[in-house]
């Protein structure tokens, strides 16, 4: 009985603690939805570009179409090699980094400062996106908004995983729906409050904001671009605010062996960089899946009340999983027929998640390097 008190104990208590600010989140999420500034600032938009990405031409032509009064699209990359052909949308400006030569940080870090250099003077925000992902018309007018806030250095968005049900997705569709599962606990972190992240691929900062906090400075070694900016926020003392409406639908389809890479890496990224994440990350899964095996073998002694348990210990990231969902459905107005078909399978998948970021975790604590678009990159945090 100690033994399976050890296990299950401290995960009935993480299960319950995981859904207290469910409620408080959801407000915040509707409140900034139905938010409507009348004012925005003149913006660069900039994503980097690195070959082919699923959708590509589909998602730059989204970006080119914003709805905003007044902003410059900006693609980047180290030569006209890494653009593939007939994906420029006809409102664009093209910058060539050309700095295969520099030592210390990735190559997308290097061509993301070298397009801030080269970005308009008369540009006061800075906004980036990532090549593999599709916005919504208001996505750049919903990450402005919170930088009119006291205190804000950068708001951020996320991505949902939104993996199409014909094509190449058909075949690998379990996999690339437990992707969407298990990333969507990441965007669960993102709400009221000052964010513990901001992510590389939907996020802005004012330009002052930018050069005050040291942000060039922190780039400079850096292999994650959003990491080291969030690390440049905190120092300076500034926030950073979640933009629900700045949320990125993400199609692109996944194997099984793609997505243990993936996983991975994001982890690994996470454990060099944020270890204050990774950490309790490891702990809390270490014990939710301990205490599913340790109630696993106590029903198949007979033990019912260990079905009780299982329950209790399921069915609130189970709840939370679905509320995600419905949430990230209100985002993505747009993609409503794909949460009516296969928003239910975040909560079902709910209990493997759970056990891929287990996996995901422990891969990640061995090792300092990652590949990346077909460079090996060794990582190292220098602040």
């Amino acid at each position: 009985m100690f033994w399976y008190w050890f296990w299950v104990g401290p995960a009935l208590l993480l299960a319950a603690l995981s859904v207290r600010n469910a409620p408080r989140r959801s407000r915040y999420i509707r409140s900034r939805l139905r938010e409507a500034p009348a004012k925005f600032p003149p913006a660069t938009v900039i994503v980097p570009v690195k070959g082919e990405d699923y959708g590509l031409r589909q998602n730059l032509a989204a970006l080119a179409s914003l709805d905003y009064p007044d902003f410059e699209l900006m693609l980047v990359a180290q030569s006209a090699a890494d653009i593939p052909a007939g994906v420029l949308p006809a409102r664009v400006r093209v910058v060539l980094a050309r700095a295969p030569g520099e030592s210390g940080g990735s190559e997308k870090v290097r061509n993301l400062a070298a397009a801030v250099r080269a970005s308009r003077i008369s540009s006061q925000l800075l906004a980036f996106a990532d090549s593999d992902a599709r916005v919504a018309p208001g996505w750049l007018r919903a990450l402005a908004a919170p930088l009119r806030e006291e205190g804000v250095g950068a708001s951020t968005g996320y991505r949902w995983f939104l993996p199409e049900a014909s094509g190449p997705a058909r075949g690998w569709g379990f996999w690339s729906l437990l992707r969407s599962a298990w990333d969507a606990v990441s965007a669960g972190m993102l709400g009221a409050g000052n964010c513990p992240f901001a992510w590389g691929g939907s996020m802005a900062i004012l330009k002052n904001t930018y050069f005050e906090a040291k942000v060039p400075d922190y780039w400079r070694e850096a292999v994650s671009d959003d990491y080291a900016l969030t690390a440049a926020l905190r120092a300076a003392g500034l926030r950073i605010a979640y933009a629900p409406g700045a949320l990125a639908a993400s199609h692109e389809p996944i194997t099984a062996r793609g997505l243990l890479r993936w996983t991975r890496r994001q982890l690994l990224l996470t454990r060099v960089y944020c270890p204050r994440l990774w950490w309790p990350g490891l702990a809390a899964h270490v014990f939710y899946a301990g205490a599913m095996v340790a109630s696993a073998i106590a029903i198949g002694r007979g033990h019912r009340l260990a079905l009780a348990a299982l329950a209790a210990q399921l069915v609130p990231g189970m709840w939370k999983a679905y509320e995600r969902a419905r949430l990230a459905r209100a985002c993505l107005p747009a993609h409503d027929k794909w949460f009516r078909r296969w928003g239910w399978t975040h909560a079902a998948l709910s209990p493997v998640a759970t056990w891929l970021w287990l996996l995901a975790l422990a891969g990640s604590a061995f090792g300092h390097s990652i590949e990346w678009r077909g460079r090996r990159y060794r990582l190292r945090r220098n602040w």
